[in-house]
């Protein structure tokens, strides 16, 4: 038996019962003889109370102490498992993600990793305890201050952790049973994926998939550690992603793998652009200065009579606003006339390995769309996905058509989401 690595998530500690839940899932790896390294996010909705509470006492908290206030909920988390798991009869050590060795950037708020040092885990694992570490921080390379990962950072805190040590796998248990083929909140009659290649998983996440984040499903993938997605509420068996099929699963995936919606970005589209070379890169020049991640892009065809043309993109919603400060500081060197602003936007993404060598399922995906009466505004594709934007009250309705068409729907049991506020 080797070392595996368990991500808990804020519903699956949500509160003590949770929390004894856990700690007797994690003693039951313990007697089977692993060694086990535990990660644990914050109790249920902490870190957005804390942001709540943040936001009332200074509209624009400074990053440095922003992340200190946010660490404060996986420290709870983890102190509170390690006294349960304590209370079983077996030992285990809690640590924060600077004493793990936990190293990143220097980028408050959504530092990125950069190394692993976890001398202080082998340590506790050597001594027959079991490790459980903070997620979602870390430890600044130069200043040595408290970071935060981002959303979703406990994940990536599990995978890095899981290749930094060697881990057979990374176990990353939530509130559902692994992932769907969409959300089951929104599709009741979503199947579970038995197996996931991290290419298709990787899509599924950037296209808004919420059950791994995009960076985690990368770091996976750099380091060959195979997830295994599964429900701290049940004992099913969840979804492995890898490079390779689990088990006795099948080696060709099905053509479609699932339909992923995002509701969380925004669009801006700069209007009246000069129509000549070096015009868009000064627009994504000013925008990457700015530090904004953008995602989906359309240039309008150049209109003849006044050489000028729109060009629209998309980008998360939280960070519209320094979007626009940052490209009107560069107006008059770019030469646009104004810019629009939309965030009721949402994107829907069909996604399938398949998808290159099955003619038709653009067409296919298209039609499900307009049987459902939605309207088109942005198209973006790649080898494995076809992506669109549209209003966002027509998502879920789309999402559901969509679903249909390619006949992902289950004949069985609804899929089922334990915990959880979805918030």
């Amino acid at each position: 038996m080797g070392l595996v690595v368990q991500k808990y998530g804020g519903s699956s500690v949500a509160d003590a019962e949770g929390i004894k839940r856990v700690a007797k899932r994690i003693v039951d790896a313990k007697k089977n003889g692993h060694q086990v390294v535990v990660v644990v996010s914050a109790m249920g909705d902490t870190t957005d109370e804390l942001i709540d509470l943040a936001g009332q006492v200074s509209p624009i908290p400074a990053g440095r102490e922003f992340d200190m206030l946010l660490t404060a909920g996986e420290r709870i988390s983890m102190a509170l498992l390690a006294m349960a798991i304590k209370n079983l009869g077996h030992e285990a050590q809690s640590f924060t993600g600077s004493q793990a060795g936990v190293i990143t950037d220097s980028v408050h708020n959504k530092a990125r990793i950069i190394d692993v040092t976890p001398g202080r885990i082998r340590t506790a694992l050597d001594e027959g305890n079991i490790a459980i570490v903070a997620g979602f921080q870390g430890v600044s390379q130069d200043k040595k201050d408290i970071t935060t990962l981002g959303r979703g950072g406990s994940d990536t805190t599990a995978v890095a952790l899981a290749a930094a040590l060697d881990a057979e796998v990374c176990e990353i248990y939530t509130d559902v049973d692994g992932v769907f083929t969409a959300d089951p909140r929104v599709v009741k009659k979503a199947k579970k994926i038995d197996w996931i290649s991290f290419e298709d998983m990787l899509e599924l996440a950037a296209s808004g998939s919420k059950v791994l984040l995009h960076r985690c499903v990368e770091y996976a993938r750099r380091y060959n550690i195979p997830i295994h997605v599964r429900s701290s509420f049940s004992g099913l068996r969840g979804t492995w992603v890898s490079n390779e099929p689990q088990g006795a699963q099948k080696v060709e995936q099905a053509i479609i793998s699932g339909v992923a919606h995002d509701t969380s970005e925004a669009k801006i589209t700069v209007v009246g652009v000069p129509d000549k070379p070096g015009e868009a890169a000064a627009i994504f020049r000013a925008v990457a200065d700015a530090e904004i991640n953008i995602d989906m892009i359309v240039q309008n065809v150049s209109a003849a009579a006044t050489g000028l043309t729109d060009i629209s993109f998309t980008l998360p919603k939280a960070e519209g606003r320094k979007a626009i400060d940052a490209l009107e500081k560069a107006k008059d060197a770019i030469g646009f006339d104004s810019l629009r602003y939309d965030d009721q936007i949402g994107k829907i993404s069909l996604v399938g390995a398949g998808m290159k060598t099955n003619p038709g399922v653009t067409a296919d995906f298209f039609r499900a769309l307009s049987d459902a009466g939605v309207n088109i505004e942005l198209i973006s594709t790649s080898e494995i996905r076809i992506s669109v934007v549209t209003r966002s009250d027509d998502v879920n309705e789309a999402v559901r058509a969509v679903h249909t068409a390619f006949g992902l729907d289950s004949d069985s049991d609804e899929a089922v989401v334990y915990g959880g506020t979805g918030r």
